[in-house]
Order: C-alpha cells, then structure tokens, then sequence
C-alpha cells in the first residue's frame, strides 16, 4: 500500500507564492517519478510539472518560469513552488508518483487526494 499526503495548498492574491508538499509513503521500493496535476472547475486534469528519477523536469508551458518542481528522494517528497501566480492558476492540485511497489514488478500510478489553491484578483 503505498499513500501520497499533500500540503501547502490554500488562498493567495495575484502575484503570490505558495509551495505545495508531497510526501510518499508505503511499501515502496522505488519510485519512477513524482509530479504534480491540476483540476480548475469545469475543465480535465492537467499536468503542471513532473521530476523523474534522473532530476529531470518538465512544466506546462504555462506555468514555465514561474513554478519550480524538486525532489528529496531521500524521503521521497517532491514540493512546488508556485511564484507569480494569477487566478488562472486557481484548482486542485493533485500529486502523482509512478511506484514501484515492494514485491512487485512494474511500476503503478498513485494519486494524493488533492489540496485547493485558489489565487484571487
């Protein structure tokens, strides 16, 4: 079993910052990549910005330069930090982590239950 725990999500003006946290937990035997999605009302989930084992990273064209993705595999956490942020950004944030779980053999997807951002004008 393995659970992903976010935080850090929460209300901030136009121009604000947040980081958002995400921690994995469980029977984990490694962990492929970590990332981040977003769901705004009344639209699909989307990726935002996703770090692979290797510290590679890839953000959505939109959030490019203002958002930055890292990793403590460690402790396998991956975090958020959201700068310059304006209401388009307002959603639920979901983390995401590709797993490979003890005792298994391929890698599976699992997802934190989400943590609000809502950036007012």
């Amino acid at each position: 079993q393995v659970q992903l725990v976010e935080s850090g999500g929460g209300s901030v003006q136009a121009g604000g910052s947040l980081k958002l946290s995400c921690a994995a937990s469980g029977t984990i035997f490694s962990i492929n990549a970590m990332g981040w999605y977003r769901q705004a009302p009344g639209k699909q989930r989307e990726l935002v910005a996703v770090i692979t084992s290797g510290g590679m990273t890839s953000y959505t064209n939109s959030v490019k330069g203002r958002f930055a993705i890292s990793r403590e595999f460690a402790k396998n956490t991956v975090s958020l930090q959201m700068n310059s942020l304006n209401p388009e950004d307002t959603a639920v944030y979901y983390c995401n982590a590709l797993v490979v779980p003890n005792g298994m053999a391929r890698a599976m997807t699992y997802w934190g239950e989400g943590t609000l951002v809502t950036v007012s004008s």
